[in-house]
C-alpha cells in the first residue's frame, strides 16, 4: 500500500490484488477487543459503578455496530475501489483514515490480548496461534502504511 495521491481531503492509496485481499479479510476479523474488556473504573467503590459500566458496554455495542455498518459499506463500495494495472486504488478522506486507524488498532490490540498479552516476542508459533499473530502483525503493517500516508500529506 503507497499513496499516490492527495487532493484537498481525499487520498489515494495504491494496493496490490493480493494487498487488497488481505485488507479485506483483515477487517472482516473486526472486533476483537472482547466486550467485558473495557471497564468504567479499576476503583470498586465508585457511586453507582453498574450503571455506568452498562452505559459503557452499550455505547460501545452501539459503535461496534455502527463501525461494522462503515466497513461493510467500504467493502461492498465497487466507488472505493478502482482497478488499475497495478492492481487497486483505494480513495478515503483523512477522516475516513482515522477510523479506519482505530478498527486497525481493535483488531490488533484484540489478537494481542486472544494471544495472552504477550510482553515479549511470541516464539511458539502453531495452528491456534497463527491466525492472531497473522491478523495482529498485518493490522500494524496496515496503520503504519495509513499513518505514513497520512504523514507524507502533511
Amino acid at each position: 500500500m503507497k499513496l499516490t495521491r492527495v487532493s484537498k481531503d481525499q487520498f489515494s492509496l495504491q494496493l496490490g490484488g493480493r494487498e487488497k485481499s488481505l485488507l479485506l479479510e483483515l477487517l472482516r476479523l473486526y472486533p476483537r477487543v472482547p466486550s467485558n474488556y473495557l471497564a468504567v473504573s479499576k476503583m470498586r467503590n465508585l457511586p453507582d459503578s453498574n450503571t455506568s459500566q452498562k452505559l459503557l458496554d452499550d455505547a460501545l455495542a452501539e459503535q461496534r455496530a455502527d463501525n461494522k455498518r462503515q466497513l461493510q459499506a467500504l467493502m461492498d463500495n465497487p466507488g472505493r475501489w478502482s482497478e488499475n494495472q497495478s492492481g487497486f486504488q483505494l480513495a478515503l478522506s483523512a477522516t475516513e483514515i482515522d477510523w479506519l486507524l482505530q478498527v486497525l488498532n481493535d483488531i490488533r490490540i484484540g489478537s494481542w490480548l486472544i494471544l495472552g498479552s504477550p510482553e515479549e516476542r511470541f516464539e511458539v508459533v502453531n495452528p491456534e496461534t497463527a491466525p492472531h499473530l497473522w491478523a495482529m502483525e498485518t493490522a500494524g503493517l496496515f496503520q503504519m502504511y495509513l499513518l505514513h500516508a497520512l504523514q507524507s500529506a502533511g
